[in-house]
């Protein structure tokens, strides 16, 4: 689940279809788990996410992508 935005109310459909049907959890599990405890089961699931692309990275993909003029 992304990072929570002050000026986005909070993602309940995502966070329900997440709960009940990504993890499968019985309604009481869903409602007391805190947000933060639900975003990290479902990480625990996803793959992990890639290292950030270094500043020499970002300069070969620059260089072998430009940015057309």
């Amino acid at each position: 689940m992304p990072e929570p935005d002050a000026d986005r109310p909070f993602p309940w459909a995502a966070a329900m279809g997440a709960g009940f049907g990504l993890l499968r959890l019985a309604p009481d599990a869903f409602w007391r788990m805190t947000p933060r405890e639900l975003a990290a089961a479902v990480s625990a699931l996803l793959p992990p996410a890639p290292d950030h692309l270094s500043r020499p990275d970002l300069s070969a993909l620059m260089k072998r992508f430009p940015d057309p003029s």
